[in-house]
């Protein structure tokens, strides 16, 4: 019997969008149309899946609005932002286009007289896709579209605060004209998930989450021998030195924490800033945080919306609210925000100083609009704090001197190093998290290689 699965919008805590989910039966057809459409999928160029590819971004941008006007009911973002989303995604899927011939070509090795020898990119097969509701499209298209254009075929299950984003990918492939069975999407439950999982016809997860989501995951799949990856939490810092632009770093870390309502997995949570620049950075982010407009996010003024969940907001609560006992000052007074109300998704901006590495909001993700600013004496004490973290998606540091940023880069243990940018994935550049923050690898070149496999070719000659 199935289930029916009830989008809770965070504008009002009304039932947005409801719809029966996807039962066993369902899994079973999905899978079997998949593995049928992939096998003819893969003996086609790359070129070709190109076409598709490319029909689809035109395909998607025809729906820009009505994405939009969705996304801002399903998780809360202002609308006069959602857009951005849409443009990303297609700014991520025209990269993953641009760099498919090359990195899928054959892989020559040195010449051998007698011998004809190369490596070549096999896709994997049928390429499952988990990803998470903060930034729904453009974690999606992280590994729908390179999967397609590996030859693999695609099954999507997004997350139940945002399905609507499944299937608009849906309608979008129909009208690009994309082969039946190539991509389709499945609302699941947990149970049905790791069903999936489980089924031999799948062949690599692609997971974004939760680090305890994570495990899961690894759990189910650890049954089988098939590839994982997975993007997860992140606690990510910025270090400001004493030879910043001051209101160039104050205007993006400002924004770096509090776009999305502080809902980003590389967005920054934690803000060393050297003596020398504190007490200004601090004026400049404070001041710079208090002209937030906080509000519904369907009005045009409104610049920072609810958090998508009450279980969200109620951890960034406990989170100040622990923080401010332990001896931490909060910056930001709340009656500055009207619209942020207890028992809510509404919060306000929150700038905690006088912070410590043994409270949570410094150590623990908080994944809202909260963020923490510690005061150090040198690049050393920067660079410790930052790594004294159980996660390393990203870090960055703003600062007028490359060769500075690239040696203390080097000592960070991080996927991605920024200089003077944070909160932000190039399409052309890897995706990869360390310790807590997950394993394995999507976008760029090196993104190919994990929804391929080698298949290597000895050929001798016969004269």
């Amino acid at each position: 019997m199935s289930q029916t699965l009830k989008v809770i919008s965070p504008i009002d805590g009304s039932v947005y969008y409801e719809c029966e989910m996807h039962t066993q039966k369902d899994i079973d057809a999905a899978l079997t149309s998949a593995t049928k459409a992939q096998n003819e999928w893969k003996e086609r160029p790359v070129s070709e899946r190109k076409e598709y590819i490319n029909k689809f971004i035109e395909a998607f941008k025809s729906i820009k609005e009505r994405i939009s006007e969705e996304l801002t009911w399903q998780m809360g973002r202002p609308i006069k932002y959602s857009p951005l989303e849409v443009n990303g995604t297609i700014e991520r899927a025209t990269g993953m286009v641009n760099l498919a011939e090359n990195s899928l070509a054959d892989v020559l090795v040195e010449e051998k007289e007698g011998f004809n020898r190369y490596i070549k990119r096999e896709p994997l097969g049928v390429v499952f896709v988990v990803p998470a509701w903060n930034y729904p499209y453009l974690i999606a298209v992280n590994s729908v579209v390179p999967a397609l254009l590996a030859g693999n075929a695609v099954i999507l299950r997004h997350s139940a605060q945002t399905p609507l984003v499944a299937e608009r990918f849906a309608e979008a492939f129909e009208k690009a004209g994309l082969p039946e069975g190539l991509f389709q999407y499945l609302h699941l439950s947990h149970e049905d998930t790791a069903n999936v999982i489980k089924d031999p016809r799948v062949n690599f997860v692609a997971f974004t989450g939760s680090v305890s989501g994570g495990y899961e995951i690894q759990k189910v799949a650890s049954q089988r021998f098939i590839g994982v990856g997975l993007e997860l939490g992140g606690k990510d810092p910025a270090y400001v030195r004493s030879d910043v632009d001051l209101n160039y770093a104050v205007e993006n870390l400002v924004d770096g924490a509090f776009f999305n309502s502080g809902q980003s997995c590389c967005g920054i949570e934690r803000i060393y800033v050297h003596e020398s620049v504190y007490d200004k950075f601090v004026e400049g982010y404070v001041e710079l945080t208090k002209k937030y407009i906080l509000g519904n996010p369907l009005d045009e003024e409104t610049t920072l919306g609810p958090v998508a969940k009450r279980s969200g907001a109620e951890l960034v609560r406990k989170h100040i609210k622990d923080a401010v006992a332990a001896g931490a000052r909060a910056m930001i007074d709340e009656s500055l925000f009207p619209a942020a109300k207890k028992d809510t998704n509404y919060l306000a901006p929150q700038v905690l100083i006088d912070v410590n590495h043994s409270m949570d909001v410094m150590y623990d993700e908080s994944f809202g609009p909260v963020v923490g600013i510690m005061k150090v004496k040198s690049d050393e004490e920067a660079l410790k704090l930052m790594n004294d973290s159980p996660y390393g998606l990203t870090a960055s540091i703003w600062t007028e001197n490359e060769d500075e940023a690239i040696e203390i880069g080097n000592k960070v243990n991080t996927g991605t190093w920024y200089m003077n940018r944070c909160d932000y994935l190039d399409p052309y550049l890897a995706w990869v998290g360390v310790k807590d923050s997950g394993r394995g690898c999507s976008l760029s070149k090196v993104g190919y290689e994990h929804l391929t496999r080698p298949k290597s070719y000895h050929l001798k000659v016969q004269h």
